[in-house]
């Protein structure tokens, strides 16, 4: 029976809306399913993606085709932290220090010193005896502990040097030698000053350098002094260890010195050494009060009656030599000199940002006289570069050619090399003075452990000491740079109401007699 075309209408009404139902059915299952498949192929993956913290990739249960797609990420997220040193700190690294470190909290405070071991039944290892092998790569902790007591022995020739160009002591030492180590906290490594030493670098000066205000000495500096190990620190190391601490270039006679690049003989042999440093360090005159003896025959003199005295006592005896910049170059020609004129002795030189100092006979003498040389570089810093920093880096990638000549300056010794880079609480933006700095030495060696290690986390040393004469420090910290000074520029108020420079304490005042020396039993 045929229906009605009423009825046929009314019937594909009704049909309609089912056929909507059915499609959103059907879509609804598939989306479902979609994102199940999505969800169940795609979840470890996309958790990679989004993860802030890849430290914690290593507690999840990877395939190797997840494997291969982490790595990159790795590499580029690592590479997004060396580009981007300006970062907020919390996301540039997990840093153990930041700016709330820095407030005094009492005894809650971080201890900045490490435990120190005995190191007796090492410590020729320790000096070189092996040319320091299996010790630098990795970086032997009491290896480490060690030439960062003796680099601050060496920052502490530069914090008490006396550089103001207004004082009447200028280029002097602030303390006196008993005080010295008191005054810079440096008893806590247990050695005791038993003589300055002095150089002259007012040699062929130009008067434009001339230092106008000062009366003390208008042609010697304070250049460092010798030490000597007391009786505990001496059964900790081992031996009764002599000291020779030599100061780098801050007054402006010595940059002026520095300059004379010209290699000069030593004798009669082949030896050669820069022409400036040799003059420092042998200069002398009758005119001068501090320097009748050069700085050569000063420290000669007192090595030998410190030697004498602590072999006749039974006692082993070693040398140590270290120095900055200027004073490395000056440590190397001292170790020469020591070797020749003590025989067995034990002598090592550590020298931090040191320039060259002499020829190819220079370095070969050096290692026939036994002597064990530590250089610690950083990477930035230009000056262990220098003298030659063109011609001898060319010529010396040709060594089997150029190897033999007489002009070409050598570096001595054994590399330790450091990297500004390598810490994360210095700015990466490029700083050549700052590279220099005895403090950003100190703070890098004190974070080192290999070359392809990250800074130690545990570093013990004040990070804000690397602020004290330098702007090395990420603006994140709020260390203020260069804020090692002495108050209001050294101005007093009297009592009178008035700001006046202070007279120095007697015993504070140099004096020819203070180059003399004693040999106390007590040591």
């Amino acid at each position: 029976m045929q229906l009605s075309p009423v009825r046929h209408v009314d019937r594909q009404k009704t049909e309609r809306p089912r056929t909507k139902r059915v499609w959103k059915l059907k879509l609804s299952v598939t989306w479902q399913r979609m994102k199940k498949v999505l969800k169940s192929t795609l979840k470890h993956r996309l958790h990679l993606h989004l993860a802030s913290n890849l430290s914690k990739l290593s507690t999840l249960k990877l395939n190797h085709h997840d494997m291969a797609i982490i790595k990159p990420i790795k590499h580029v997220m690592k590479k997004k932290k060396t580009i981007r040193p300006t970062m907020p700190l919390a996301q540039l690294i997990q840093l153990p220090y930041t700016a709330a470190d820095f407030i005094d909290h009492g005894h809650a405070m971080t201890p900045t010193k490490s435990p120190i071991e005995n190191i007796s039944t090492r410590w020729r290892e320790l000096h070189g005896l092996h040319n320091w092998d299996g010790l630098i790569e990795p970086l032997h902790p009491w290896l480490r502990r060690e030439v960062v007591k003796y680099g601050e022995f060496v920052q502490g020739t530069y914090d008490a040097f006396d550089f103001d160009p207004l004082s009447e002591f200028c280029g002097s030492c602030r303390y006196n030698r008993h005080k010295l180590f008191e005054e810079l906290g440096l008893t806590k490594h247990g050695y005791k000053v038993t003589k300055y030493i002095y150089a002259m670098s007012h040699v062929d000066v130009p008067e434009w350098l001339e230092r106008t205000y000062c009366t003390w000495s208008k042609d010697s500096n304070w250049m460092g002094y010798v030490a000597v190990s007391g009786d505990a620190e001496t059964a900790r190391i081992g031996r009764r260890d002599i000291l020779v601490a030599w100061r780098g270039t801050v007054a402006p006679t010595e940059w002026y010195t520095d300059l004379k690049t010209r290699l000069q003989r030593l004798g009669k042999t082949n030896i050669k050494v820069q022409r400036g440093f040799l003059s420092i360090y042998s200069s002398k005159g009758d005119f001068s009060r501090y320097n009748k003896l050069s700085a050569s025959e000063q420290v000669k003199e007192e090595i030998q009656k410190l030697v004498s005295f602590f072999r006749d006592r039974g006692e082993e005896v070693s040398l140590t030599i270290c120095g900055h910049s200027l004073g490395g170059a000056l440590a190397l020609l001292n170790a020469y000199d020591a070797a020749t004129y003590v025989p067995h002795l034990f002598i090592n030189v550590i020298s931090f940002g040191a320039p060259r100092v002499g020829n190819i006979h220079f370095k070969e003498k050096l290692k026939e006289l036994g002597v064990k040389t530590l250089r610690v570089v950083v990477k930035q810093d230009i000056v262990p570069k220098l003298p030659g920093f063109i011609l001898n880096t060319i010529l010396n990638k040709f060594t089997a050619v150029t190897g033999r000549l007489k002009w070409i300056y050598r570096h001595v010794g054994t590399q330790l090399k450091l990297d500004v880079l390598m810490s994360p609480y210095l700015t990466r933006d490029p700083d050549y003075t700052g590279s220099h700095n005895l403090e950003t030495y100190l703070h890098l060696l004190d974070g080192y452990i290999s070359k392809t290690s990250k800074f130690r986390w545990n570093a013990r040393r004040d990070v804000a000491l690397v602020n004290k004469s330098t702007d090395m420090l990420i603006k994140e910290l709020k260390i203020p740079e260069f804020w090692y000074q002495r108050p209001f520029k050294g101005l007093v108020l009297n009592q009178y109401g008035r700001w006046v420079k202070p007279g120095r304490p007697v015993e504070y005042i140099p004096s020819p007699r203070s180059i003399g020396s004693d040999h106390d039993p007590s040591l």
